[in-house]
């Protein structure tokens, strides 16, 4: 069992409760646009003790500091679910260009976006695939709640989903 924090859209703030909600957490995954390279150092540093797993896709605004340690697409396995992660991946029935072909090809049965800033936990039947976008984190942007989502990854199994509200 493999529990997981999903966060993403942090624009260069990273909310110090993320610490307590992802503290049972084995891995945590930045779906994007972390901002600057402080943001994923900070959170390298903050979950060090435990040695969690740090995964992550840079997206639009990230910079080369960024780019220089994580892709624009990560695929990746956790526990036996194929996962595939893009910062601007869109969602079932509005995929952004090339992603419901690589969800196909990779045979993912989780994707991960973020980039709209809107949160959305959806199962796209004709892929088989279920996709989450945490929303996002930061305070830039036009969301009005700064979320985040836990979830547990058991074998095949996907499940045990919340979302956190971290405020306004």
């Amino acid at each position: 069992m493999t529990r997981i924090g999903l966060i993403s859209d942090t624009h260069g703030y990273l909310d110090e409760s993320v610490f307590d909600h992802f503290s049972n957490c084995d891995e945590v995954w930045h779906a994007g646009d972390f901002g600057n390279i402080e943001i994923a150092e900070n959170l390298q540093k903050g979950f060090l003790p435990r040695n969690v797993v740090m995964r992550g896709v840079y997206g639009n605004i990230d910079g080369k500091d960024i780019r220089a340690v994580y892709p624009e697409k990560n695929h990746f396995k956790c526990e036996e679910v194929n996962v595939f992660m893009q910062h601007i991946g869109g969602y079932p029935g509005r995929y952004a260009p090339g992603v419901k072909k690589e969800i196909q090809s990779s045979g993912a049965g989780l994707f991960i976006s973020g980039h709209s800033h809107i949160l959305k936990v959806m199962f796209d039947p004709t892929l088989q695939c279920l996709h989450m976008n945490p929303g996002a984190a930061g305070k830039q942007g036009w969301h009005t709640m700064r979320t985040l989502i836990r979830f547990v990854i058991d074998g095949k199994d996907i499940r045990a989903c919340e979302v956190i509200e971290l405020g306004r």
